[in-house]
């Protein structure tokens, strides 16, 4: 049995140490989300401590450790309060088919895979359509050459204008004043 029972005001102030909560000055909004996200993560360590050293006390219970009992369940509940707090602080939103993952004591990462399988899968259907509409439109043009040969000349000319003009467009809207190209964020 461990004798040095925690004190809840000792948790309370650990806990209050670990993090208020309060960004630094000059920390951008990611920074202090990454910061919370960690002093939950260390809270769910505590939590975890201390529901292993209260089992400890329940498994080997005599009436000498009641009064440490009661000091660990008053530091559970403390650190399950300081947890609550500071996961306010927290937008992690994760879709409810993972959690009923994790009820049913299967891997998450089943999750994962099923959604990149089935993005792979309604991306070749829509690979497969798109191939099927340049197809359609490469034998539509086929077709029509051979019925209007000089309608068909002037609507590709029209067409490589069109896309000069785009390209044109384009660029001059992503090259900065003194001619460098402006390149988009990767995110």
């Amino acid at each position: 049995m461990d004798n040095a029972a925690p004190n809840p005001s000792a948790a309370a102030a650990a806990a209050a140490a670990a993090g208020n909560g309060v960004q630094a000055s000059g920390a951008g909004p990611e920074d202090a989300s990454k910061q919370n996200l960690a002093q939950v993560t260390t809270s769910i360590q505590k939590t975890l401590g201390l529901l292993h050293q209260l089992n400890l006390t329940v498994s080997s219970f005599n009436s000498a450790s009641q009064l440490p009992l009661l000091q660990r369940l008053n530091a559970l509940v403390a650190e399950l309060d300081t947890m609550q707090k500071l996961a306010e602080g927290c937008n992690i939103q994760v879709p409810m088919e993972v959690v009923n993952l994790i009820d049913d004591g299967k891997n998450p990462d089943e999750f994962t895979r099923d959604v990149f399988n089935s993005c792979i899968a309604k991306n070749q259907i829509t690979k497969g359509k798109t191939d099927a509409f340049k197809s359609l439109r490469k034998h539509l043009l086929e077709e029509l050459e051979q019925a209007f040969p000089e309608d068909v000349e002037h609507y590709r000319e029209i067409r490589a204008t069109s896309a000069a003009e785009a390209k044109r467009l384009a660029q001059s809207q992503s090259s900065l004043p003194n001619g460098d190209v402006k390149v988009k964020a990767e995110h």
